[in-house]
């Protein structure tokens, strides 16, 4: 989630400017999740770790164990990918109390369990979630709609059921920019690593990580402007 960042990080800023200094630490820790949790569970597998606290009691454990085998096989799969310096332990928070889809901070992923109980198959919303912490981006690393777009270009390109969910990238409109951020940039993203340069996400992941993005960074990897880019994939957006 980073929290998924612009839009996400607004509402959580706000969210923890009008709650209690309690409530504040309650995101960052999980001690207050583990009081009120109905299963509480840590599974490790190949040098990961997943910290399962559960605060819903009707929580399908199916969902769980769907949910549980996402992380293991895509987390260590975008950490050797992308980063192979992220944390090797996070923790997922089933939490009726988180009103949104998902959101992460730190190592913690919060999820609502009412959108999985209308949208039991969306799995990979764990993959968009988990690689917010693989990105694991510094204050003023870039712009937010370049975080979101990686994380959904992510997504789509090794998400495990996306046809389960019904969760697909948006074919190209004329009222589309570039900065609409989520799938809209995340087509734009598979675009430029299919049709322009190959490994281009993950220099651009790089870039943020390493606070070296600037808006020259698209012409020094490409040989064109993003706006030049953004006009060669509206004449013929095909991926």
């Amino acid at each position: 989630m980073n929290f998924n960042y612009l839009k996400r990080t607004l509402a959580v800023v706000a969210l923890m400017y009008s709650c209690s200094l309690s409530a504040q630490d309650n995101w960052q820790h999980t001690q207050n999740d583990r009081k009120v949790a109905v299963d509480v569970d840590s599974i490790t597998k190949g040098g990961y770790t997943l910290i399962w606290i559960n605060k819903d009691k009707d929580f399908s454990p199916a969902l769980k164990k769907r949910l549980v085998a996402a992380y293991f096989t895509n987390y260590p799969k975008l950490a050797k990918k992308y980063n192979s310096k992220t944390i090797k332990k996070v923790s997922f928070v089933i939490d009726p109390d988180y009103k949104g889809v998902a959101a992460t901070a730190g190592g913690i992923v919060r999820y609502s369990p009412e959108w999985f109980a209308k949208n039991p198959g969306d799995i990979d919303v764990v993959t968009h979630e988990v690689m917010h912490i693989v990105q694991a981006y510094p204050d003023g690393a870039g712009p937010w709609w370049v975080t979101e777009g990686i994380a959904d270009f992510v997504r789509f390109d090794d998400g495990i059921d996306n046809a389960g969910a019904n969760w697909k990238l948006p074919e190209y409109t004329e009222k589309q920019k570039y900065t609409d951020s989520y799938r809209t940039t995340a087509r734009f993203l598979y675009w430029i690593n299919k049709n322009v340069k190959k490994d281009f996400v993950k220099k651009l992941d790089g870039a943020m990580r390493s606070k070296t993005y600037t808006d020259d960074f698209w012409k020094a990897q490409t040989g064109k402007t993003i706006d030049e880019l953004w006009s060669a994939y509206s004449q013929n957006p095909k991926i």
